[in-house]
């Protein structure tokens, strides 16, 4: 009941807003009807009220993820989930409310994103990008370390990112940033990201001691030409759009992994004390897009040292590859708008057991109605769990999913 009066009284205030905004415009018009001093539209952000000077900008979306899933909605985690029973899900998997804009001048950026369905504020943050070689952020946000859980849940190419998401992502930090593009001639073309951060997840507004989580992202343009953060080659790129990427963070906190729910563990590791985690990560990233074809791939390094219980280390490795494409480009016969794509991924939880493994092949379909804004995905998957002291479990998985953005 908390939850959902809570969520009520956020509609109310957004709707408020929306509603000065239509007010204000209209006493405009009937005072100078000869200058238009506000201008309303639906665009690529949903509905947008600009100022005619462009020193305001408000923009407001909402948007919906209707999911299907059977046996199971969740990615196996243990060995037991395997047998556990079956529970075929329809659900409202995500109910977002984004609003964001500029205000004062074009380049101070401003963004909210809010979880309707789980009352969680997902991001808030002020963007000071005034150059393109360097930028300001500060607030909540999801940190740039891997080019998956970057790019947004309504632009991947699948119903829901990798096996491997879980154990390597940062997810949402609060903090501040320096980051930049350094557009040089040919190959010197560069992105870069640097960031301090409370490194206690989403939500926690104070460390849990004196030890900030440091990051920072390295992106090789190596082609000169930028490729943004989105799933599947919608634009139909006509020249080669490759990158090369290396992130790397280090964080001591009582947590071993990030979600959207804050700080949490991963499987092995008991709640964990102030500062009792040492976390090293390391991300090493390709991609391209080409005529209709992505790409995309992640190989992940994480280091978790126990403080507390003699500098005991983990070391955890993954991967995923994945790739898509519109065979229309290449068989008439083939649907335009209909996209096929693929992904492997795996995960190792102690390097140091090299029989202990979960795998995850994914062969996924996209019907695009109008881009990522309304999109139909389903997908089938196949997990493998092998650990050195018991037999090789196996299962599948079938997914669909429409995606809208009003």
């Amino acid at each position: 009941m908390h939850h959902t009066n809570k969520t009520i009284r956020i509609l109310k205030i957004y709707f408020l807003l929306l509603f000065l905004f239509l007010a204000f415009k209209s006493k405009a018009q009937q005072e100078k009807d000869t200058t238009k001093l506000l201008n309303f539209r639906y665009g690529d952000k949903g509905i947008e009220l600009r100022t005619n000077d462009n020193k305001f900008l408000f923009q407001l979306q909402s948007r919906l993820q209707f999911r299907f899933s059977t046996p199971n909605d969740t990615d196996p985690l243990t060995y037991d989930d395997y047998s556990q029973d079956k529970k075929t899900t329809f659900k409202i998997n995500r109910a977002r409310l984004k609003v964001g804009g500029h205000a004062f001048e074009p380049w101070l950026n401003y963004y909210w994103e809010y979880e309707l369905s789980q009352s969680n504020l997902l991001d808030f943050r002020i963007m000071v990008e005034k150059w393109k070689w360097l930028s300001f952020k500060a607030g909540q946000w999801k940190v740039e370390f891997t080019r998956e859980r970057f790019i947004s849940s309504g632009e991947q190419q699948t119903v829901d990112r990798s096996l491997i998401n879980r154990p390597f992502t940062v997810d949402r930090q609060m903090g501040v940033e320096v980051y930049g593009h350094l557009k040089g001639k040919g190959i010197a073309d560069f992105n870069y990201w640097a960031a301090a951060l409370t490194g206690t997840g989403r939500g926690n507004t104070s460390n849990d001691d004196n030890n900030l989580m440091y990051f920072g992202r390295a992106q090789w343009n190596f082609l000169g030409r930028f490729l943004d953060f989105e799933g599947s080659d919608l634009e139909f790129h006509e020249k080669l759009t490759p990158i090369i990427a290396f992130s790397a963070l280090t964080n001591r906190s009582p947590y071993t992994r990030f979600s959207q729910s804050g700080g949490g563990y991963l499987e092995g590791y008991e709640d964990g004390a102030p500062g009792q985690y040492r976390v090293n990560q390391w991300n090493f990233e390709t991609a391209f897009m080409y005529r209709g074809f992505s790409w995309q791939s992640e190989m992940h390094t994480k280091k978790i040292i126990n403080k507390i219980n003699n500098d005991d280390e983990t070391t955890l490795k993954g991967y995923y590859v994945q790739a898509g494409y519109f065979f229309h480009n290449a068989f008439e016969w083939w649907p335009k708008h209909l996209e096929m794509a693929g992904r492997h991924s795996a995960y190792r939880p102690d390097n140091t057991i090299r029989q202990n493994r979960q795998d995850e092949t994914t062969i996924a379909f996209n019907w695009f109605f109008k881009g990522h804004k309304n999109k139909l995905t389903s997908e089938v998957t196949y997990f493998s769990f092998q650990d050195k002291t018991l037999p090789l479990e196996a299962g599948w998985r079938f997914r669909i999913q429409w995606d809208i953005s009003l």
